[in-house]
């Protein structure tokens, strides 16, 4: 046996690395002669030849070096098998026959494990198999590339490992301890997470009861499925404060009326108790009262667009002159620029709906700047490109900018941040913009300023 171990050794090695044949021949006498020897023998000898073959190769490679040195050990293993039953070693045929049969049952188990594990690989989830003692045994391309981690430095660690990994950054740690308190302490199923970036991932927890000791993990992105759902959510609102809208609106605007009517006949005399204030004051409020109801009307049903075909540019230099005074006298500078022949970028729309909407997120971003703390020059930039199908109009402003909380709500009826603020003007704009088939994304950061981007269809 001893002999056959300084043999098996560097014949392994020769097939491993070039595929000789002679190499198989050289198992196949080894085979032979085994005799009168332990078969576990053979396979402890082959064990540990390979043990050092791949101590120092990465992960993936391992397993190919383990794969093809299968086809040595069948050679080896059929040979002391044939032998013991035919000292004589005439019958080449079935030694052949029953050397062909292992070599397909191996190339068949190869095709299947491949085809699977290619599955696995570009899945669009990504996929994280524990083994019973929390050790990561495979883990698929979409879950490496989730973590911003090579694989092959990932295989063979538990969750604590890779929490602690070198390469993993901050906000990734984050969603690894949420990870591991939901998995290791809280025994979760099925729970979410978001990211710093605000994108939203379902995970997918498969404990070993289901998979004899291992446990699966599954992360799905699903934040295409989480707009969808705020789109819904948000029609399902304004729908709400339609039917709401129609049974109290004019049942408010008709008294109002009526008391509007009596304050200006006793004007007079207020006038001459110099009380004309109060009358004034009153006016005032009735006045804001019906603006308020207006937008509420507004906001459940604004009125079909009478679109035009126009230069989007040409709309954007008319409000860019109209807030530019204002502007000024707030120390701000509002800038536009423009990608692209302005021929090229035209749309059909409602020029006064279109207006109202650009100008009031304008005025949100004067709004906006003025309320940051620190004294700097604020900034509006009005950018206008074309995207694909659409024109894309950027309204970036350098002001105080929002959390993820508000940018969650922003588009809500009556939601606003502003003491005097109705809450519906950023309602009205999204449901404009919707009615015209655009739409709306918003990006903001705390104290960095926020971005409106406004989608609206080309001309045909």
């Amino acid at each position: 046996m001893l002999a056959i171990q300084k043999r098996y050794f560097p014949a392994l090695a020769e097939y491993i690395r070039e595929g000789k044949e002679s190499s198989l021949h050289q198992a196949r006498r080894m085979g032979q002669e085994l005799q009168g020897s332990d078969p576990e023998e053979l396979l402890a000898l082959h064990e540990e030849s390979m043990r050092i073959l791949v101590a120092n190769v990465e992960t993936e490679e391992a397993l190919k070096l383990y794969n093809r040195s299968v086809y040595f050990l069948i050679e080896a293993m059929v040979a002391y098998r044939l032998h013991a039953e035919e000292p004589d070693g005439a019958n080449e045929q079935k030694f052949s026959e029953m050397r062909e049969m292992l070599y397909r049952s191996n190339r068949s188990f190869e095709m299947v494990k491949n085809k699977y594990e290619n599955i696995l690989q570009h899945m669009d989830s990504g996929i994280a198999l524990f083994d019973s003692e929390g050790i990561l045994s495979f883990i698929n391309l979409q879950m490496a590339k989730l973590l911003d981690i090579p694989r092959r430095s990932l295989v063979g660690c538990n969750l604590i490992e890779i929490l602690r990994h070198k390469q993993l950054d901050r906000s990734k740690r984050k969603i690894i301890l949420r990870l591991y308190k939901e998995i290791s302490i809280r025994h979760s199923r099925y729970f979410e997470l978001e990211d710093k970036d605000g994108s939203h991932y379902l995970v997918t927890v498969t404990y070993g009861d289901q998979l004899e000791g291992d446990f699966l993990v599954s992360v799905k992105d699903v934040s295409e499925y989480k707009k969808i759902e705020q789109t819904a959510l948000q029609n399902d609102k304004l729908a709400i404060l339609g039917r709401i809208s129609a049974g109290i609106a004019h049942e408010i605007r008709n008294p109002l009326t009526s008391i509007r009517g009596f304050i200006q006949l006793l004007r007079p005399f207020l006038v001459q108790l110099g009380k004309e204030e109060y009358a004034r004051i009153i006016l005032a409020e009735i006045d804001r009262a019906n603006d308020i109801i207006y937008e509420f009307l507004n906001s459940s049903k604004p009125s079909a667009p009478m679109k035009q075909n126009i230069s989007i540019v040409d709309l954007i230099k008319e409000i860019v002159l109209l807030a530019d005074s204002e502007a000024l006298m707030r120390n701000c500078q509002i800038n536009m620029e423009t990608f692209g022949n302005s021929d090229d970028l035209r749309v059909s729309v409602d020029v006064k709906q279109v207006k109202q909407v650009i100008l009031n997120i304008v005025k949100n971003a004067l709004d906006a700047i003025e309320e940051v703390k620190e004294h700097r020059r604020g900034c509006i930039d009005l950018v206008t490109r074309l995207d694909g199908r659409y024109v894309e109009i950027m309204i970036r402003d350098n002001g105080k900018g929002m959390d993820r909380a508000t940018l969650n709500r922003l588009f809500d009826p009556f939601f606003t941040t502003k003491e005097s603020g109705t809450g519906l003007g950023l309602s009205v704009s999204y449901r404009i913009i919707r009615n015209h088939n655009g739409f709306v994304r918003v990006d903001s950061e705390v104290d960095m300023g926020t971005s409106f981007l406004i989608y609206l269809p080309l001309a045909d």
